[in-house]
């Protein structure tokens, strides 16, 4: 845990002090990628490769190739999004965030992730705490989507045909708000706090959620795919809600 949070603030520092100035390209359409995402990934392997250097390390920016012999490895692994939350990075909407879990047999053990404009930390280990800089935190135990905020994320480049957008109008209609806020892991870590009360997503990958599972469960959240089977950590299209009662209400609203 302690290296984890150590990582996290170091590629944290790196995103703040390049906010507004790295050079950003794209990975495919409206996809994004900055010099930030690269510098902060290197900085956090350093780090967590240095502290355990028989572990196995996926991050969002290392190659295609990498990232399958990682996972092939069978060793403890370092799942990492150095930056996530990236188009609200460019264009210098000050909600985005690091994510670093050890995963080990495909389970989350720790769950870290930082927002480095707030200095907001949460941290989570299984079957243990889980932390908001060092504080406990809860989910708001809502039960009612009348009563509920209500968040979700889309793909880069999502049209209208897309199932999803029939998905937010239906919530749009019975939630008491909906919000689209850009980054997948502090839409987690905001379920578990409960400032959200639900947050679906079908197009994220296990970078962008494996931490944030960790600390929305351990603060009490129900979270299933969309089909109300298990989490799957490498497959996440997923509901993570605030009680049980409302997750059912979700999962019965998703196309």
């Amino acid at each position: 845990m302690e290296a984890a949070c150590e990582a996290a603030r170091a590629g944290g520092k790196i995103l703040r002090e390049q906010l507004g100035r790295a050079a950003v390209r794209e990975k495919g359409p409206a996809d994004l990628v900055t010099d930030a995402d690269i510098a902060s990934q290197h900085a956090i392997e350093q780090i967590l490769t240095a502290r355990f250097p028989h572990f196995a390390f996926l991050g969002e920016e290392s190659t295609e190739q990498d990232r399958q012999a990682a996972r092939d490895s069978g060793k403890p692994l370092w799942v990492v999004d150095p930056l996530d939350g990236t188009a609200n990075f460019v264009h210098r909407l000050l909600s985005f965030s690091v994510s670093i879990a050890l995963v080990e047999q495909d389970q989350t053990r720790v769950g870290v992730v930082y927002d480095p404009m707030l200095d907001v930390l949460y941290a989570a280990e299984a079957g243990g705490r889980v932390t908001k800089n060092g504080k406990p935190i809860r989910v708001s135990g809502c039960q009612q989507i009348d009563k509920a905020m209500v968040c979700c994320s889309f793909r880069p480049g999502v049209n209208r045909e897309d199932p999803e957008v029939e998905n937010f109008l239906r919530i749009l209609e019975r939630s008491q708000s909906l919000r689209r806020l850009g980054s997948a892991a502090l839409n987690l870590c905001y379920v578990g706090e409960g400032c959200l009360d639900s947050y679906w997503a079908t197009s994220v990958k296990a970078w962008d959620v494996a931490a944030g599972y960790l600390i929305a469960q351990t603060a009490g959240a129900t979270l299933s795919q969309m089909d109300g089977s298990a989490f799957d950590l490498w497959n996440p299209k997923f509901v993570a809600s605030g009680s049980p009662e409302l997750q059912k209400i979700m999962l019965g609203c998703m196309y």
